[in-house]
């Protein structure tokens, strides 16, 4: 609202807009035509998980064949422009698909955030602490600054 009163003209208009309006036989609830989302409709929220300390990665010559260059990142992920519930409901799905594929390492791509204390950096590492995540992947870790630094990871993916 803007704060300010209404003017008489207003007030006057208002008055004979309304002029004609009944209410409604005695029913309250729903307007017809709409409906109460269901249980399934709603989207999938991501669990709130206490922040624990990063832990290493579980293969760290992996890591350093990455950061070197000596092992190839099959694909990236960028999740700018996700909310926390899309990047939640996307990113296991491009997980599974990359581990189908036979992919050993993806990059994914969080961003900083301000002050590096982005929603979706805090997020991601708390997703992939979900056994739902751990099943998918062997380790992660920060990427190099030629792919990303601070604002990407890299997950390494469990062999099927």
């Amino acid at each position: 609202m803007s704060g300010r009163d209404l003017t008489d003209k207003d007030k006057r208009a208002w008055a004979a807009a309304t002029r004609t309006v009944k209410p409604l036989s005695g029913r309250r609830g729903t307007p017809a035509g709409t409906s109460r989302p269901q249980e399934a409709d709603r989207p999938l929220q991501p669990p709130r998980l206490r922040n624990r300390p990063l832990p290493a990665p579980q293969n760290r010559q992996n890591e350093r064949a990455v950061r070197r260059g000596k092992q190839a990142i099959s694909a990236s992920f960028d999740l700018h422009g996700h909310t926390r519930e899309s990047a939640f409901q996307v990113l296991p799905r491009f997980l599974r698909l990359e581990q189908a594929k036979g992919s050993q390492c993806v990059i994914v791509i969080t961003g900083k955030g301000k002050r590096g204390e982005g929603i979706l950096r805090q997020s991601f590492l708390q997703w992939l602490e979900m056994p739902e995540a751990r099943a998918l992947i062997s380790g992660y870790a920060p990427a190099h600054a030629r792919h990303g630094g601070t604002g990407a990871w890299y997950v390494f993916l469990r062999r099927r």
